[in-house]
């Protein structure tokens, strides 16, 4: 898997991403949209643990998903992720395109490369509020790109959704330590 990816992130940079970009906060036409959040922790001192978890690809990992990227997430990085037991590993290329970065919500949004399955944009952003604690929300929009994608329908969804539950779940494990 990680010949394969890490020769996918080698060519990343050359490549257009795959959907067109969104302006105005709505998803392209023909797009299905999603929005999920979770309270990961109710101390507010968690945030940068938080944000660094994110940043360092530490959620998609924790999500069981392997990683090869070419640094921490920032706009213009890249990264591959793997889904599945080898050799039926499923790789997903990806760009960061967007940050977010101010003193209560820290994150970034990457969208689909050529070889992904999918076309579109996933956000993750931590949110710091006070009172309440750190949130994590995932925003995305997504159309299957393959066949296979296209032809998996609702399980391609289902498996889309479990990953999210996932990722939200992961980094709330990693800012509890357990």
């Amino acid at each position: 898997m990680t010949d394969r990816a890490q020769e996918l992130l080698d060519r990343a940079h050359t490549l257009a991403l795959t959907y067109p970009r969104s302006s105005g906060g709505s998803p392209p036409r023909g797009y299905r949209a999603f929005r999920r959040s979770l309270r990961v922790s109710a101390d507010a001192a968690d945030f940068d643990r938080a944000v660094e978890m994110l940043r360092t690809w530490e959620v998609h990992r924790g999500a069981g998903l392997t990683v090869v990227a070419d640094g921490p997430a920032r706009a213009g990085s890249h990264v591959v992720v793997g889904i599945g037991p080898r050799p039926f590993t499923l790789l997903a290329p990806c760009r960061v395109v967007e940050d977010v970065d101010d003193p209560t919500r820290n994150g970034f949004a990457y969208g689909t490369l050529p070889g992904h399955p999918e076309r579109g944009e996933e956000r993750f952003v931590v949110e710091k509020r006070p009172g309440e604690g750190v949130f994590f929300e995932i925003t995305a929009f997504s159309r299957p790109a393959t066949a296979p994608a296209r032809l998996g329908g609702p399980l391609t969804r289902l498996v889309q959704d479990r990953v999210t539950t996932r990722y939200l779940h992961a980094l709330r494990a990693a800012v509890s330590g357990s």
